[in-house]
């Protein structure tokens, strides 16, 4: 099994910044993708930024400039950098991780984690 865990959630005001982390563990062979999705009230779970093995990096449009997404595919982990807030920002705030749990596996298995909300007070 493989787990992701993630921190760095919490309340900030407009302007401000917060820095996410995720850690995968467990069964671990290879991971491809490490992401972060926010879901807000009422809205569905879309794709804030997300980073390939080999760092090709992909933002939503609407935090392009303000958030940072980075990578360390030694210890497993992708920290999101997030700066000049919005209130509009606020969410919970899901890893996601594509993981191959073997060297015999062909597949990648989807993993999420708990989620960590971000409030932006204006």
């Amino acid at each position: 099994q493989v787990q992701l865990v993630e921190a760095g959630g919490g309340s900030v005001q407009a302007g401000g910044s917060l820095r996410l982390s995720c850690v995968a563990s467990g069964s671990i062979f290879s991971i491809n993708v490490m992401g972060w999705y926010r879901q807000a009230p009422g809205k569905q779970r879309n794709l804030v930024a997300s980073t390939t093995y080999s760092g090709t990096t992909q933002y939503a449009d609407s935090v392009k400039g303000r958030f940072t997404i980075s990578r360390d595919t030694a210890k497993n982990t992708a920290d999101l950098q997030m700066n000049s807030l919005k209130p509009e920002d606020t969410a919970v705030y899901y890893c996601r991780a594509t993981v191959r749990t073997s060297p015999i596996s062909v597949t990648y298995v989807e993993v999420w984690g708990q989620g960590t909300l971000v409030t932006v007070s204006s």
